[in-house]
C-alpha cells in the first residue's frame, strides 16, 4: 500500500454538527485485535499515544504523545505545533468502556474538554471503526483534530497491514489545508 498516493474520499472526516467531526475506517480484523490497538498502551503508542488506561467509565486515560517519533523520514512540525514535537502528556477521563466495541474519553485538560467516541463493529473479516470527536470549540480545533485523527488513523491502518506510514507531520500539514477547504 503506497500511502503517498491520493487518499480515498471515504477516508476523509465529515462535519456532522458545528462542533463535531466523524471519521471512519475499515481495518483488518478480528475486532479484538483492533481493540487492543486502542487500549494496550504499547500498541496505541505505535499509531497515536501511549499511556495507561483504567478500563472503566470514570477511569483515567493518561495519553503520552511523541508525535515526532511515530514515523520515519518525516518533516519537522509546523511552528504552531512545535510544542507537540517532543513528548507531551494529556490527562483524560474514560467516559465509556465496552470491550471490544466502544471506547470514549475526554480530550484536553482544560475545564471544557472535547469528547472522543470510538466504536468498533465487525464487517466480515474487517472491522469498521467510527470515530466521533465532538465539543470542538473553535474552527482551528476542528481542523487540527480532523487532520490529526485522519493522519493517526492512516498510521494505524499502515501498522495493522504491515505498510510503512507516511510522515505524521507531513501528512497532518497537507490534511489540515485540505480540511480547511472541505469543512468550510
Amino acid at each position: 500500500m503506497n500511502l503517498h498516493t491520493a487518499l480515498p474520499e471515504v477516508d476523509y472526516g465529515v462535519r456532522t454538527a458545528p462542533d463535531t467531526v466523524r471519521i471512519e475506517r475499515l481495518l483488518p480484523g478480528p475486532i479484538e485485535r483492533v481493540w487492543q490497538y486502542l487500549v494496550d498502551p504499547e500498541l496505541r503508542a505505535q499509531w497515536f499515544a501511549g499511556g495507561d488506561i483504567e478500563p472503566r467509565a470514570g477511569g483515567r486515560l493518561d495519553l503520552r504523545f511523541h508525535n515526532s517519533a511515530l514515523t520515519e523520514n518525516d518533516d519537522p512540525p509546523p511552528p504552531k505545533y512545535a510544542a507537540h514535537a517532543g513528548e507531551f502528556h494529556m490527562p483524560c477521563t474514560v467516559t465509556e468502556f465496552d470491550s471490544p466495541h466502544v471506547l470514549a474519553f475526554t480530550f484536553g485538560s482544560d475545564e471544557s474538554p472535547s469528547q472522543v467516541r470510538i466504536e468498533l463493529a465487525k464487517r466480515g473479516d474487517q472491522v469498521h471503526l467510527l470515530l466521533v470527536h465532538s465539543r470542538l470549540a473553535t474552527r482551528e480545533g476542528m481542523l487540527s483534530v480532523s487532520a490529526g485523527w485522519h493522519a493517526h488513523l492512516n498510521i494505524l491502518r499502515a501498522r495493522m497491514t504491515g505498510a510503512t506510514p507516511d510522515g505524521l507531520w507531513r501528512t497532518h500539514t497537507r490534511l489540515e489545508a485540505e480540511y480547511a477547504q472541505r469543512l468550510g
